[in-house]
């Protein structure tokens, strides 16, 4: 059996379906942080599958990578929002934090 475009298309479906599911459904912020990793490793699944299959060629590796350095400054930045969210509430949980004031 060859794998085809429909395989990584359905990998990535179920990846963004699971993050967005974590999104949604959690309350811990470093839960959150990690479902939206998924979405975006399922980004990079399709640019790299349309590079392959899709005729995008060389420009889905660069969208992939665009992606990759995007995520890994999302996280620095959003890590340093949790660390700030625990310093002054002790507790992460994203539902009891109603303002950043204080």
């Amino acid at each position: 059996m060859e794998i085809g475009l429909n395989h990584y298309l359905i990998i990535s479906a179920i990846l963004f379906a699971l993050g967005l599911f974590g999104i949604i459904t959690r309350k811990n912020a470093i839960m959150v942080l990690m479902s939206m990793e998924l979405i975006l490793n399922s980004a990079n699944i399709n640019f790299i599958a349309f590079a392959k299959y899709g005729g995008m060629n060389f420009d889905g590796h660069i969208a992939a990578m665009f992606v990759i350095v995007l995520a890994a400054a999302e996280v620095a930045v959003a890590l340093a929002i949790v660390l700030n969210i625990y310093h002054n509430f002790r507790h992460v949980n994203i539902d009891e934090v109603s303002s950043m004031k204080e």
